[in-house]
C-alpha cells in the first residue's frame, strides 16, 4: 500500500507536469511524462535494465490496484508503451506514478528520492510543496 505521502507527492507532480503541458503535447499522458523525468535520471545511475526491473515492478503493483493498466508495456528503453489504451483517468496516472515513488523510496531512501524530485521538479522544491493547500493552488 502507498503511503498518502507518496500519493500527494504523485498528485503534485502530476499537477506540475500538467502546467508544463504546452499544446502540442497534449494528447501526453502525464504519467508518462512523470516517468520519462525519472527514467532519464535512473538510467544514468541504474542502466536501462535497472531502470525498467524498477518500473517493471511498479507496473505490475500498479496493474493489481487498477486494471485498467493492463494494456501498458515497458519498451526495450524503459519508456511506457500502450498508454493511449488507458484512456486519461486521473487514477489511471496516479497510481503507477504512486508506485514508482514507493518503490525509489523503498529502494534509495527518502532523501534521494526527494533530491531526484527535485532534480527534475525544482519548483516541488519549496517547504510546503506536498501540503493539500499547495496543489489545490497549483491546480488553479
Amino acid at each position: 500500500m502507498v503511503s498518502s505521502q507518496i500519493q500527494k507527492l504523485a498528485q503534485h507532480l502530476l499537477v506540475l507536469e500538467k502546467m508544463r503541458v504546452v499544446a502540442s503535447d497534449a494528447e501526453i499522458n502525464l504519467a508518462v511524462r512523470v516517468i520519462e523525468q525519472f527514467r532519464v535520471r535512473l538510467i544514468k545511475l541504474a542502466g536501462v535494465h535497472g531502470f525498467r526491473s524498477l518500473l517493471s515492478r511498479a507496473l505490475t503493483l500498479a496493474k493489481q490496484e487498477n486494471p485498467a493498466l493492463a494494456a501498458v508495456r515497458i519498451g526495450e528503453n524503459g519508456a511506457l508503451e500502450g498508454v493511449a489504451e488507458i484512456g486519461k483517468s486521473e487514477a489511471d496516472e496516479l497510481v503507477l506514478v504512486a508506485q514508482m515513488l514507493e518503490l525509489l523510496t523503498t529502494f534509495i531512501g527518502e532523501s534521494l528520492t526527494f533530491q531526484l524530485v527535485r532534480d527534475a521538479w525544482p519548483e516541488a522544491a519549496s517547504p510546503g510543496a506536498l501540503s493539500p493547500e499547495a496543489t489545490e493552488e497549483a491546480k488553479s
